[in-house]
């Protein structure tokens, strides 16, 4: 079904700073969340480092407060450490302010419920009809007794608890060589923390924190990622971690300097996964955007893949209604439903080095056992592009000699004869987002270039 919503995207509110998303909105739209959740709810706000994050904050809980919730405040961090918080303390929900990976102008606003997962689109629905209606609720002044109360050691917390999943005296043995690469931002503050606890010797890269992320773009790809790899060759340290820029993802770079797509990694910490937690059924929740290489590596092992449609929510929700033993995506979000039900990047850090420490091979090594399929991903700005008449010209280029895969209306799969490709609107940027996988860069490239055309 396609979403009637005119604010929230796939993964919050997002907007340029101060022009898209003003204290205004935010008001507004603070207001309307108030007005979803119940009087006296508990709500548990934070942030990461982006320009305007404090701006945005202020006007957040000053429209909670206004709709008589109590609002906590946990500052600076990672989602995933907010996310944890909010389930662990027995929160409401809460709403973190960060436009994740997108880039240094933008910012934005995710609402999260108590379980600690963003919150359905059926409710970010219900938040737009308070908002648009207007129907917001203002409770008398003598209710207005709760200022905002600040929320201490959240990212403590959230370390222990990640270090409870892994084998920490193992992992302290093996002394690893690391690099960690926190985008100028929150991720920085939690994985130097976690490596510290696990004994590694760390170097660092884009670790001060910076809202205008001077180091590189907030989203780690293998443009973003070429400066943080060939230091992590000259470095020769086992394993680079970089994330985003609120650290529910991480990619990594392997002991070769080789940038390593989410969907390897995933493949590989759902692998380890299995092996650990046998009392799980053994199946893994990925979007159709994911590899084959997935599917085919995993299989050899027992473990069975299903598809969802693109967004970390579907993965999550997949497994809690259906059970599993990890969730991953290919932008390098990877869920451990021992620890929470959302992707974490310093989780998918530590049980990386978990992985690490009981095998004795180089993480290059490790990598080198997955089947080797070649991609590519590319993104166009949508501006003058009608994307009902591009679906149909593809599926009238590739609809006879191909498969046409159900995606739920998220954008257009087309797979054939040694390839798959997809086409669908980005549900976080104003751009067309392009995905390519074979098995033989001759037929990726002949692909690529045919879609572009048709664009």
């Amino acid at each position: 079904m396609m979403s009637s919503k005119r604010l929230f995207g796939t993964n919050g509110v997002r907007g340029i700073t101060n022009k898209e998303l003003t204290p205004d909105l935010a008001l507004g739209i603070g207001k309307a969340i108030g007005a979803f959740f119940d009087e006296g709810s508990k709500l548990l706000v934070g942030r990461d480092i982006r320009a305007g994050g404090d701006m945005l904050a202020r006007a957040m809980t000053s429209s909670l407060l206004s709709s008589g919730i109590d609002v906590y405040y946990a500052g600076i961090l990672p989602i995933p450490a907010l996310q944890y918080i909010i389930k662990k303390d027995g929160y409401s929900g809460g709403v973190m302010i960060t436009a994740s990976h997108n880039p240094a102008e933008f910012n934005g606003i995710k609402v999260i419920d108590s379980d600690g997962v963003e919150t359905a689109s059926s409710n970010e629905e219900k938040i737009e009809q308070h908002y648009f209606n207007r129907s917001f609720r203002s409770v008398p002044w003598q209710k207005l007794n709760h200022d905002v109360i600040e929320v201490r050691g959240a990212t403590d917390a959230y370390v222990e608890g990640v270090l409870k999943h892994v084998n920490v005296d193992k992992i302290r043995s093996r002394k690893f060589r690391v690099l960690i690469d926190g985008a100028n931002s929150v991720g920085s503050i939690t994985s130097k923390a976690v490596a510290e606890r696990l004994g590694c010797q760390t170097y660092e890269i884009n670790t001060n924190l910076d809202p205008l992320f001077p180091g590189r773009q907030p989203e780690p790809t293998i443009v973003s990622l070429a400066k943080t790899a060939e230091l992590a060759k000259n470095l020769n340290v086992d394993i680079t971690v970089a994330h985003d820029g609120d650290a529910d993802r991480a990619i990594f770079i392997d002991s070769e300097g080789r940038i390593q797509p989410g969907d390897k990694s995933g493949t590989i910490l759902s692998y380890w996964a299995a092996l650990r937690d046998g009392d799980k059924e053994k199946v893994v929740f990925t979007p159709f955007s994911s590899s084959d290489l997935a599917e085919e590596f995993l299989s050899r092992h027992g473990i069975r893949i299903e598809r969802t449609r693109i967004g970390s929510i579907f993965v999550s929700r997949s497994l809690i209604s259906k059970g599993g033993i990890s969730g991953f995506e290919d932008n390098g979000g990877f869920i451990y439903p021992k620890h929470q039900y959302v992707r974490d990047g310093a989780m998918a850090f530590a049980f990386m080095l978990d992985f690490l420490a009981s095998h004795r091979k180089t993480s290059a090594q490790i990598f080198d056992e997955l089947p080797v399929y070649v991609s590519e991903k590319i993104k166009i700005p949508i501006a003058g592009i009608n994307t009902e008449k591009l679906f149909e010209k593809i599926i009238s280029e590739y609809g006879r000699e191909c498969r046409i895969v159900d995606t739920d209306n998220d954008g257009l799969k087309i797979a054939g004869k040694g390839f798959w490709f997809i086409v669908r609107k980005s549900g976080t940027e104003p751009v067309l987002r392009i995905s390519v996988e074979a098995k033989e860069k001759s037929i990726l490239n002949a692909t690529l270039e045919n879609i572009k055309k048709l664009v």
